[in-house]
This record gives structure tokens, sequence and C-alpha cells, in this order.
């Protein structure tokens, strides 16, 4: 006799193919609604090893394949100048100092240049290349050490990426060909094999984000626990417990705190994802028969969520400078020191003074009149990052003659880059996912799709109010978790749930062929541009095969 639970489908997990219900392989079949209850609980996939070895197998492969010549180029190259000195001179002085004019040449050589005494002004926070310095405290400074932290990042980044896809979905399927996806992608590759900051705030974020997505299950699950215990169909028009500890909260706070400590642009993100959780709650609270009451959430929850999220973030994000407070010659940090205590420092001290007008000073840096007149010419509008309009050159060796340097004799000359730009047919896939994912949300009320439409809009609109100022493609990376999980999510609606009906069964099974072969030529597209991400030497019509466009070159 089949019971209730296997009856009625689960609200949750709509179109999803997932283990989570037996309801999966069942025909529409009449019976009980839901019960208030059942529809607040969550509904996990229920193959939770099975969830567990395709995340961990999927994660080797992905380090795997970045691991693999890590350290070439064997230099510095672009913007590492600046992260792999400063990672050294922090982690050994708890600031980072000025370098000499030839610190590369004698890296190069395989020395260890010495940093001046002068602290030097730099303009992005410290975890970055705290994590960066301690790849190079642990395996030396040169370029596998300096690029080891963002190896592991890069890598981690895969793995939450596929756990929050799989519980936003329900379906470890689609967590799986989320991390598949994030696994080949050109841009997520590169970005896990330079010292630069980028990896890490895309890392944090989507950390956050997946602790948010978790927060929405537990919190749903308090309101269940309580209708339960009341002995009552649901709250009716109660508000219901106001819950002002949320584990998930707080440790969603930590993230945004360390991705705030690697890049600014993560206030932008964690801003957006708080409203969106905000709406989570009042539409928790309505859902569970709060009534006119639920509009309480905006206020009560909301307080509660700025401090959890906000507040801790701040505050982990301060903490993140401790090595600055603790030292005397960091930059900015003897600003006012002999003058009297005025305004912050009456309050807080002078160190904590100092440090505010050291944000200062950050702040009108990227936003000041010198930066907005520079020009580079990697300069990429925003406009155009998501259908890759102009990539970023990381490095290149160019008119290497035939016979040297592994060109081919005989032949045409050669050269070797490493070309920072997404995997095109995931990209350009992406938009129509995130296009169908911004009608399912609004238009269709699924919640699951806001979280990739959000995430997208949060971390790439920002940027168009500084396009005065030069601006790169890399900085997308922090866009691409979610645009690839708008693509799986669209995936799994292709795929479906197994139904018995024969003639759905050929339905499915032409839309798991479809998926299946945008996967395939996804992975077809990241093998065909791998020789330009890795500084392989190439000769110079292969390398011009490869750039489709003239924004490439």
């Amino acid at each position: 006799m089949t019971d209730q639970a296997t009856r009625t489908r689960d609200p949750e997990t709509p179109g999803f193919p997932t283990a989570a219900t037996p309801v999966a392989a069942l025909p529409d079949l009449p019976g009980p609604q839901p019960t208030t209850v059942q529809r607040l609980r969550s509904a996990m996939p229920s193959d939770r090893l099975i969830g567990w070895v395709t995340t961990l197998v999927i994660t080797a492969i992905a380090f795997v394949i970045r691991l693999i010549n890590i350290g070439r180029p064997g230099y510095i190259v672009f913007d590492e100048t600046y992260y792999a000195k400063d990672a050294w001179s922090l982690i050994h002085f708890g600031y980072e100092r000025n370098w000499a004019d030839n610190a590369n040449t004698i890296l190069r050589n395989g020395g260890i240049p010495v940093p001046q005494i002068s602290a030097e002004f730099i303009v992005h926070p410290p975890v970055g290349k705290l994590l960066i310095g301690i790849g190079e405290l642990i395996f030396g400074f040169d370029p596998v050490g300096w690029r080891v932290a963002p190896l592991v990042f890069g890598t981690l980044l895969v793995f939450m990426t596929i756990r929050l896809v799989r519980r936003v979905s329900r379906s470890t399927l689609i967590g799986g060909l989320a991390g598949v996806l994030l696994t080949v992608d050109g841009l997520a590759f590169v970005m896990s094999r330079i010292a630069l900051l980028d990896i890490f705030l895309a890392f944090f974020v989507v950390a956050a984000v997946a602790c948010l997505a978790a927060d929405r299950d537990w919190f749903r699950n308090r309101l269940a626990d309580h209708i339960e215990r009341s002995g009552t169909k649901d709250l009716a028009g109660s508000y219901g417990p106001l819950l002002l500890v949320r584990p998930w909260q707080l440790l969603a706070g930590l993230m945004f705190g360390l991705a705030l400590g690697s890049k600014w642009d993560a206030l932008y993100v964690m801003a957006a994802f708080c409203l969106l959780s905000l709406s989570w709650d009042f539409g928790a609270r309505k859902l569970a028969g709060g009534g006119l009451r639920s509009g309480l959430s905006l206020i009560r929850d909301g307080v509660a969520k700025f401090i959890s999220i906000v507040v801790v973030s701040l505050i982990v994000y301060a903490l993140t400078w401790s090595s600055w407070f603790a030292t005397a010659g960091g930059y900015d940090r003897q600003w006012d020191a002999d003058g009297p205590k005025t305004g912050i420092a009456r309050i807080f001290g002078r160190a904590f003074a100092a440090w505010v007008h050291y944000q200062q000073d950050i702040y009108a840096f990227h936003t000041g009149s010198y930066i907005d007149h520079q020009t580079h010419v990697y300069n990429a509008n925003p406009g155009g990052w998501l259908v890759i309009a102009r990539t970023i050159g990381i490095d290149a060796v160019n008119n290497i003659q035939p016979g040297t340097g592994g060109c081919p004799a005989g032949g045409e000359k050669c050269l070797s880059v490493v070309s920072g730009m997404g995997t095109p047919v995931l990209w350009w896939g992406a938009i129509v996912a995130l296009v169908i994912a911004l009608l399912l949300w609004v238009g269709g009320r699924d919640w699951r799709f806001g979280i990739p439409v959000v995430g997208v809009l949060s971390a790439w609109l920002p940027w168009f109010q500084y396009t005065a100022r030069p601006l790169f493609y890399f900085y997308a990376i922090a866009i691409i978790p979610f645009s690839v999980m708008a693509v799986a999510l669209c995936l799994g609606l292709l795929i479906g749930r197994f139904p018995r009906n024969p003639a759905a069964r050929r339905s499915r099974m032409i839309g798991g062929i479809v998926a299946g072969a945008f996967v395939a030529l996804v992975v077809l597209n990241f093998a065909y541009i791998y020789p330009i991400l890795t500084d392989k030497v190439l000769p110079y019509s292969q390398w011009l095969a490869r750039m489709w466009f003239k924004g490439w070159i």
C-alpha cells in the first residue's frame, strides 16, 4: 500500500531528477495534499554516500587538472608581481613592504630578494595574500609556492559549488553536473593557477551563499518543529519563533567577512543575498500560516540577519588586519600618532583611527581621478564579460624560432601564452540559462533560480559604475559559479524526473541526451582552448585558430 509520503509529490523539487523520495518514479496520481509541515520540511537527496563520493571524485579531478605544470611559467606573471611579493613580506613582517626594482629578476634566477623596510601602499585587504604567503612558507618563495593557495581554493570552489547546487536542486546528479562544468571552465581553471586574489573572493562568496541556502532549510525546519510542538496545523496567524541565533547565518557572516578580506567586491553580493535570504524568511513564515504577521519578519528577522551576517562580517574583516595592528611599520600605521586625539581615536584609540584612515585611502585609490585616467591594453568593459568580448593576457612569449624552445623545426614561428578566458560554449550557453532562470524565478516563483540570477547580477552590475577606470575580464570569476549553477538547473529541468509512462520516458531520454551532448561539447571546447590556458608552445596558425574574435588577441 502506498503511503502519503510516497504519493505526495515533494513541493520543493518540481521537475528535477532526485533520489530524495520514491515519488520520482511515479506518475501524477491524485492523493492528499501536503500539509504545512511537509511543505516546510527540506527534502534533501537520500543518497548521502553517493553524494559525497560524487563530490569528492569531481573535486579530485579538478585538483589534478589544475595541478599539472602548476609551476609553469616559472616566473612571476601579470599581477603576481604584487601579490606573490606582498604575501611574502606580509607573512614574515606583518605588513606589505616595498621591493627593489630587480626583485622579479632575482626570483626568476632562483634567488630570494629581500624587501625594503618601508611600507608599501596596498589597495586590497590581506586575506588572499596571507593564504598565498602560507603556501610560500610551506613550498618556498617560487612559482609553485605562491600558486599553491590559489590551486587549493580554486579546487575548493568546485567542491563548494557542487554542494550548493546539490542542496538547491535536491539532486546529486545536478550538483555533479555543475561541478563538471566548473571544472572545465577556462577562466576558473586559469585563476586557480596564478597568484591573484580573485579566486579567494569567489570561493568565500560561494561558501557564504551555500551557508544561506542551508540556513533556509534550517529555518523552515525550525518552523515545522514549532508547529508540530504546538499541535496545530500551522501558525494560525501568529508570528512564530523569533530564532535570533541561526548557526548557518553566523557562518555566512564569517564567510562574507573573509570574502571582504580578500576583495571589497563581496560587499555587493553580501547585500543582495541578505535581501534574498530575508525574502525567504518572509515566504517561510507566510507558508507556515503567519498571515499578516509574516510581514514582521522584514524587521525582526531582518535585524537578526543584519547582526548575524553584516555585523559579524565587518568584525571578521577588521580581524583580518590583525597583523597590521600588531606591527608599527605598516602603511598609515603611524598616521596621526603624535597629534591630539580627536574623533574616532578618542573612542577606539589611535591604531583604529589610523586603520579607518587607511581604508579611506584605499577607497580613494579605487574611485579617484588617478585610476580613472589610467589605460590598459586589456581593459574589458563589463558589458562584454558574459559573451567574452575581451579576454586577459596573463603571459606571452612571442617569436619562438622553429627548432627552438619546443617549436617544431622547419615550420612557422611559435608562441606560448596564458590567456584568461572562459570556455566559450559554457559562457554562451549560460546566457540562455540565465534568461530562463530569471523567467522561472520571477514568473514561475521558483526560489532556486533566484540564487544564480542574484549571484550573477550582484557580482556583475556594480562594475558598470566604474567603467571610467580600467577593468579586467578576470573580475568575472565571481560570476561563473552562479552561471554554472543556472546551466545545471536548466539541464536538470531538461532531464526531468523518471516517469513510469513509456512515452514520457522516451522524452526524458531525449532530454538526457541533449544535456549530455551539451556537457560533452563544453568539455571538448575546454580541451581545444587548453593549450592557450597553459603556456603550451603553439605555431602561430594554431594559436590564431583559437582566437575566434579580435578581442581575444
